[in-house]
């Protein structure tokens, strides 16, 4: 099973965007995990979570808008970090 503390481990101290996707919302009678446990697990790791229909297009556009606000928000520089103190990106 994936785990966080597994990616934590190949990404290092990068910031990584994480958001836990459940596909096939759309095939309700063949779902192996709750939308509960994917709550559940997302409040865990502390990303969003969201449930998604490739085939439906269910919340597809949503997930990207999604993607790309994470992406943002990685990509900010850490004001406690001495380096990035003095930056002023914008």
């Amino acid at each position: 099973m994936f785990t966080l503390s597994k990616l934590a481990f190949l990404v290092g101290s990068i910031k990584v965007p994480v958001i836990l996707v459940g596909n096939k919302v759309d095939l309700e009678s063949e779902r192996e995990v709750s939308s509960n446990e994917g709550r559940a697990l997302a409040e865990e790791w502390g990303c969003p979570f969201m449930e998604t229909s490739a085939k439906s297009k269910t919340m597809v556009d949503e997930l990207f808008a999604e993607i790309v606000r994470q992406m943002n928000y990685a990509a900010q520089p850490d004001k406690d970090d001495p380096c990035c103190s003095a930056c002023n990106i914008q």
